[in-house]
């Protein structure tokens, strides 16, 4: 199931007033076993503790009764401890509330393929971020990146390419795969593999200790790994468990119901595998299809993928004249960017410094671009990619109310109807 953020406001009435509280709740996703046999965890069965026991005053009951003998004075009687309201703050990459040490989990950036026999994928719904990209063949590839989800399952994961390192570098995050091209691997066995740009986790030469091969998948589709697993290789490979990340992007609550358009559609196009997104304005995410199999679902959960905000980047793509027809990207520096969110349609640029640097997002009048709160996929295609679309019409505004006419002097003024604020400022 999807994570998703809530914010409920409550309006309620006192006794010679009125009072407004915020609830602010994050939903964590359960951890159904999958039906493809994948390795998961559980997570730790909640404790809990009972309310103390307190004993009224005048209860009706005599001494004599109860068998307790009389006492001079009365039992003072215990007092409520009151409960903390926890703090939370926006998670970095997807503005999701969330506890303090979670925001500061260091990221984890996982490949994972897409050839047709890898799909179904697991874990791409619990990923903050999921850039997918060109490969040789025209088979595209994802590399997914996790912060505050907790995947039961995540794969199959696959072979690393420069570019697809240069988006995990922006988080200096963990970065798991299973060899790579001969450009990826000379940067990941360099020093820039051990901390300076990503945290090389290769499982060829880490073992089947955090990422295994399942027996229900033909390799190389079928290598796994999880949550748990993923946090001990952050130890393992001494990495910081904690990193005070300041968030690239810029994120805002979901507009309202009113303000988002019935319907909308998105078509991206790579050579082996055509994405499909299909607004839902009840939910405020864009549905996501995939060739062959139509509705996409994460094999773990069983949950369908519907990120919040889909943005397509154009770049330039060429061959690197190997063997293998490997591909390179122009990662760095500036291009043409489609944001889509909330039903509606931003066309900006992005810019992106150094391999390093994050990749940011700017609309037309060159601020930047603000993303709903959740999760993002970002779909890059080569320059002169046919990306089409439709965005539907959102609904004329309400016309407000009539005022009313001034009351009569002598007469008792009607009380003003409350009505709840949706906003929530992060």
């Amino acid at each position: 199931m999807r994570r998703a953020a809530a914010v409920a406001l409550v309006v309620f009435a006192l006794a010679g007033g009125v009072g407004i509280g915020i609830v602010a709740g994050r939903t964590i996703m359960g951890t159904p076993a999958p039906s493809s046999g994948i390795a998961q965890t559980s997570p730790p069965a909640g404790a809990s503790s009972a309310a103390p026991s307190v004993t009224p005053s005048d209860s009706g009951v005599t001494p004599s009764d109860s068998g307790v003998a009389p006492s001079d004075s009365a039992s003072p009687q215990p007092t409520a401890t009151p409960v903390p309201t926890p703090v939370l703050v926006p998670d970095p990459l997807d503005g999701v509330l969330v506890a303090p040490a979670v925001a500061q989990r260091h990221v984890v950036a996982v490949m994972i393929d897409d050839q047709q026999d890898a799909r179904p994928q697991s874990g791409l719904s619990a990923a903050s971020q999921v850039w997918q990209a060109p490969a040789e063949g025209g088979i595209p590839r994802y590399v997914a990146l996790f912060s505050e989800g907790m995947p039961p399952a995540v794969g199959p994961i696959r072979s690393s390419r420069l570019y697809f390192i240069a988006w995990a570098a922006e988080w200096n995050a963990v970065y798991m795969h299973v060899g790579g091209s001969p450009q990826a691997l000379a940067l990941l066995r360099s020093s820039q593999g051990r901390g300076k740009v990503v945290w090389n986790a290769d499982e060829i030469s880490l073992g089947d200790v955090y990422m295994w091969r399942v027996k229900t998948r033909d390799p190389p589709h079928n290598v796994y790994s999880n949550f748990k697993s993923m946090q001990l290789l952050v130890k393992a490979l001494h990495a910081p468990v904690s990193v005070n990340y300041k968030a690239h992007w810029q994120f805002a609550p979901d507009a309202p119901l009113e303000q988002r358009p019935a319907s909308g559609s998105i078509r991206v196009p790579y050579l082996a595998n055509v994405i499909s997104y299909a607004y839902q304005a009840s939910s405020n995410t864009y549905l996501r299809s995939v060739t062959a199999e139509g509705k996409q679902v994460d094999a773990a959960t069983k949950t369908r993928i519907a990120p919040k905000n889909v943005v397509v980047i154009f770049m330039s793509f060429a061959p690197l004249n190997d063997a293998k027809h490997r591909l390179e990207a122009q990662f760095t520096g500036s291009g043409t960017a489609w944001v889509f969110t909330n039903g509606t349609l931003v066309k900006g640029t992005w810019k992106k410094a150094s391999m390093t640097a994050p990749t940011l997002l700017f609309g037309p009048g060159g601020g930047p671009v603000t993303l709903t709160v959740g999760q993002t996929f970002v779909q890059v295609v080569d320059l002169g990619t046919n990306v089409t679309y439709k965005v539907g019409r959102v609904p004329a505004a309400t016309a407000p109310s009539p005022s009313p006419s001034p009351s009569p002097v002598g007469d008792v003024p009607t009380p003003p109807t409350l009505v709840a604020d949706r906003r929530l400022v992060l």
